[in-house]
């Protein structure tokens, strides 16, 4: 693909230099549907990438766009807190009978804010006001957002760093296999747990991600999360599943932890929960666990209206015949793990191992450069994929749901001329 010079001199002066995925994708993107995006000058982009995981039935999608439209032009509420609007109550309504009934599970909702982190700070500051204690236990290369209580259970050291004040109250544990299997699950964990002397103190709760995104595609086993589920019950701790990335159907399932055959007392989601890429939020708890006052948790945007109206479009159309979206998930999946087969047999002295549950895969490169490398020459072959890992060791797969076989060979047809192109 020929790219030509693209005008990004107002992004460069004006614009902070936090910036970070722009760098990796310098063009100017001007429209997006489907698993598309096209820059100002035309040029075409498969996308591997979908909005980090909010965007799970792919751009602009046609349902969603209809029921949105539909909604603004009729003047319906936009900005609402947390006021009744009909927009909330037909989330509502389609949530509990589409996702949380058929799945017996007993939530209340709670809209906490439209990011991730929101919610996260609202589960963590709910453990604490349920069990009466600080500590929460996270894991290694756990990633759960980005304001000050998530980097507090958030592993990654760059991250960690940019908060310039002591991240306290947060104890960090081996995430699964973080040993390599030479030491027993979770010993370490409940030896200190056991001892007067271990100095950490008893922990309100633990939080996990069932896959590690941010952290490298790190999948825990079924076993490892019961496990997990059945050391917090017994230790009077709340078991916290973040599945912000990996929920609304990412991993198969609607939520990620349905394969382990898990209940978690607290469930945070955002990303694709919108449907549509707007901003929405949800902390889901056991309704023994509600013990907010009014207006003890809130915030100027938890009533983002038209979040609401494709949330519910996206729930009627995609999971509202039982589980035939799992099962396209599933297949995708096997697609994209047959590719990866044979590219690690490939290369098989170059890349390390590959992972991933779903539509979510990781391919790990012993040479830890190689995963920005190939990510950069993606991009150029006109293919956006991201890296993961605690140093960018990881290439990171996270296409649409909605995302055709072809479409899904094509990309994964560029990703191996990637990987060939970019070997030493």
């Amino acid at each position: 693909m020929t790219i030509t010079q693209p005008d990004l001199s107002v992004f460069e002066t004006l614009e902070s230099e936090v910036r970070s995925y722009c760098r990796g994708w310098p063009t100017v993107f001007d429209r997006a549907q489907g698993s598309r995006m096209y820059d100002e000058d035309g040029h075409e982009y498969l996308d591997f990438f979908a909005g980090a995981g909010s965007l799970n039935y792919g751009h602009n999608n046609p349902v969603l766009k209809r029921a949105l439209i539909d909604y603004l032009e009729r003047d319906g509420v936009t900005h609402g807190l947390d006021m009744s609007t009909t927009a909330k109550r037909a989330f509502l309504e389609s949530f509990q009978n589409l996702v949380l009934r058929p799945r017996d599970l007993p939530y209340k909702v709670m809209f906490p804010g439209p990011t991730g982190t929101n919610a996260v700070e609202s589960a963590l500051k709910l453990a604490r006001k349920v069990k009466g204690r600080e500590a929460i236990v996270s894991f290694t290369n756990a990633f759960h957002g980005m304001s000050l209580g998530s980097l507090a259970v958030t592993g990654n050291a760059f991250k960690r760093a940019g908060a310039g004040i002591p991240l306290v109250h947060g104890t960090p544990m081996p995430f699964d296999n973080y040993f390599d299997g030479t030491v027993p699950d979770f010993l370490w964990f409940e030896r200190l747990l056991e001892d007067q002397g271990s100095g950490l103190n008893q922990p309100a709760a633990v939080i996990v991600e069932t896959v590690q995104g941010e952290g490298g595609i790190n999948v825990a086993r079924p076993e490892w999360l019961r496990a997990l589920a059945d050391l917090c019950k017994r230790q009077d701790m709340l078991l916290i599943v973040d599945d912000i990335q990996m929920g609304c159907g990412r991993t198969g399932a609607f939520f990620s932890f349905e394969e382990a055959g898990i209940t978690p007392d607290i469930v945070t989601v955002s990303k694709s929960i919108s449907g549509y890429g707007l901003p929405m939020s949800l902390c889901l708890f056991r309704p023994e666990l509600d013990v907010w006052e009014p207006g003890e948790h809130n915030g100027t945007f938890r009533g983002n209206n038209p979040a609401f109206v494709t949330a519910a479009a996206a729930l009627e159309t995609y999971w509202s015949d039982g589980p035939a979206m799992e099962k396209q998930t599933l297949a995708r999946g096997q697609q994209i793990e047959q590719t990866l087969v044979a590219l690690a047999d490939e290369h098989r002295d170059e890349v390390k191992e590959y992972r991933g549950r779903g539509l979510v895969w990781g391919v790990e490169f012993h040479d830890k450069a190689r995963a920005g490398a190939v990510a950069k020459r993606a991009f150029e072959l006109g293919l956006l994929i991201e890296t993961s890992g605690p140093e960018g060791e990881v290439v990171k797969l996270l296409p649409a749901l909605t995302i055709t076989p072809d479409e899904l060979e094509e990309g994964l047809r560029t990703l191996t001329r990637a990987v060939r192109e970019t070997a030493a």
